[in-house]
């Protein structure tokens, strides 16, 4: 997954691009920090006419469901932040650390 990110006025918009060069426009909701490691929940930017993305992506938005997605944050060779997919082992620890972020918000 290449990916790349540019600022939309306060909004990180990362763009994420599939192997056949799709697309898909995603804002950084918030960074999840696990250890050393940052990882970012990306939301999905949807357009509600574009009436072809809604059919042929794939991501489920198609059924209203939010097109929701976890990228670890890592400093490429130019010092630029880039989004890619973590393991599994690593989705799970941020899974955890999102559930103990929102179990404390909702005790504050």
């Amino acid at each position: 997954m290449a990916d790349q990110d540019m600022t939309n006025e306060d909004d990180i918009v990362v763009v994420m691009t599939d192997e056949e060069g799709n697309e898909y426009y995603y804002r950084e909701e918030m960074i999840i920090p696990v250890d050393e490691e940052k990882y970012a929940l990306l939301v999905g930017l949807h357009e509600d006419d574009e009436e072809e993305h809604v059919h042929s992506c794939g991501c489920g938005c198609e059924d209203d469901d939010e097109d929701v997605i976890i990228a670890k944050i890592v400093t490429n060779a130019d010092g630029e932040d880039e989004y890619v997919e973590p393991t599994d082992e690593e989705f799970e620890a941020v899974q955890q650390a999102y559930n103990a972020l929102v179990d404390e918000a909702e005790n504050d």
